[in-house]
């Protein structure tokens, strides 16, 4: 008898399971969420055949997205720069991850707002995020679409893509507007980056071949220790309300 009860509870289970993805999937966000995946999955089979046909630049290629995933677009533009290669390869493979980031990042953000879907590693990651978000609502609010974009593009600590959409999700834009306005600000960022960063490259190589490689162990320095302060500063925030 008990394993007749259970096994209509299991179905019924694994019946809900499939209805909340299939309504997870089928939303804009879950649309948004699939075209991250596959555009992770594309960059994926590309870095993966670069490894067969040109192992030593595939090396730089994964390089540069690691540091992109873990410090961000300055480090990893100046560790490509660093290695001698061109705008035609830095600038897109920033964009790509970076679309990826947020096509990927936004979606769960959102379904975790929404108690959909929950992801338990995420969701230190997201309160951060949420955090940052209605820190500079407000800010950005003043301005609308025109405060979105330069929030995205100008290069303060806790701004950037991610933080940016989950700004415009706050205030209440459409989806697609969200999208296009934070990306916007993303390749215009990056560009931005990419001029300054040529130029400083050019300039810090005619000192020494040594100079670039110090200063992208200082900057992670920086980071490092940025990241620490300011996660120890919100903590301890957290504990006066406490």
């Amino acid at each position: 008898m008990e394993e007749n009860a259970t096994q209509p509870e299991n179905e019924l289970n694994s019946q809900q399971n499939h209805q909340l993805k299939s309504t997870l999937l089928a939303g804009p966000e879950g649309c948004l969420l699939v075209v991250g995946i596959a555009l992770t999955l594309v960059y994926s089979f590309w870095l993966g055949i670069k490894l067969l046909l040109s192992p030593d630049e595939s090396q730089l290629l994964i390089g540069i997205t690691a540091i992109e995933l873990t410090f961000g677009r300055g480090l990893a533009m100046t560790f490509g720069y660093t290695e001698g290669l061109g705008h035609s390869t830095v600038i897109p493979i920033c964009i790509i991850i970076e679309t990826i980031y947020v096509l990927i990042l936004y979606p769960l953000f959102v379904f975790s707002w929404r108690r959909l879907l929950v992801i338990n590693w995420l969701k230190k990651t997201f309160e951060r995020t949420r955090r940052a978000a209605e820190t500079h609502k407000d800010k950005v609010q003043k301005y609308g679409v025109i405060g979105l974009f330069v929030f995205v593009w100008f290069p303060f600590w806790m701004t950037g893509p991610v933080v940016g959409s989950v700004i415009g999700f706050l205030l209440g834009l459409r989806l697609w507007l969200n999208m296009a306005v934070v990306l916007a600000g993303t390749y215009a960022a990056i560009f931005g980056w990419a001029f300054v960063l040529r130029q400083f490259h050019k300039q810090v190589a005619s000192y020494s071949s040594y100079a670039a490689m110090v200063i992208i162990a200082l900057l992670m320095f920086i980071f490092i220790v940025g990241h620490l302060l300011y996660r120890a500063f919100h903590e301890g925030k957290k504990q006066d309300l406490g």
